[in-house]
């Protein structure tokens, strides 16, 4: 969804509970506030598994009945793939969220207290402060086929990288060790070749196999 920052800002009402989560591999961190920035209530840690978020949406729904919320836009940094568990569930759960940049994250730490330092409240507060004034995006995730292709995709491009890389250790290896190897075989991948280097992989040995 493209939204310029008005209309961002549009969405964020008196009526709503703007939540910021501090995303690591383990535990997250919330902190909820109202459209004003104003703090309401005590941060909650929670784990990423079922049992953490269930522990999220509890405490969000008594945030909502206690400040008289209707609304809900949560908020995160999109660290690693570490969010994308809380991020398919929120969207299964049709409560909107959104992404914020982790170079506004870092460079609006110091407004609270002039300190740049790393800590987890006091992240989730800085994220909830950027969905308030409109600086997130929605991010797209990919769902069922979509998905798919996309983890395929993503898994081609790693083996093509590991192969590129283990041809680059096997060249490197050839020109250092047996440079004459290539004057004999065209392609060093040829059946013959590899059937060559696997009983004779230095030139010395050719003297003990004759």
């Amino acid at each position: 969804m493209n939204c310029t920052q008005n209309e961002k800002l549009n969405q964020v009402t008196p009526h709503t509970l703007i939540v910021g989560v501090d995303i690591a591999k383990f535990k997250h961190v919330a902190r909820a506030q109202d459209d004003r920035g104003k703090i309401l209530g005590k941060p909650l840690t929670f784990t990423n598994t079922k049992e953490g978020f269930d522990a999220f949406f509890t405490w969000m729904e008594e945030m909502q009945h206690k400040h008289e919320k209707a609304d809900v836009l949560v908020g995160m940094e999109p660290t690693g793939h570490y969010w994308l568990n809380l991020a398919y569930t929120l969207k299964e759960r049709l409560i909107s969220f959104g992404v914020v940049n982790p170079l506004h994250v870092k460079r609006s730490k110091e407004l609270d207290d002039n300190s740049p330092t790393k800590n987890d409240i006091k992240d989730a507060r800085v994220i909830a402060q950027l969905i308030k004034d409109g600086r997130f995006s929605y991010p797209r995730l990919p769902m069922d086929q979509d998905a798919e292709v996309k983890a395929g995709i993503t898994i081609r491009n790693q083996i093509v990288g590991d192969l590129q890389a283990l041809q680059g250790r096997i060249h490197n290896w050839l020109d250092k060790y047996f440079p004459e190897f290539l004057t004999v075989f065209k392609d060093w991948s040829g059946k013959m070749a590899l059937a060559t280097l696997e009983h004779i992989p230095l030139p010395g040995q050719l003297n003990q196999t004759t």
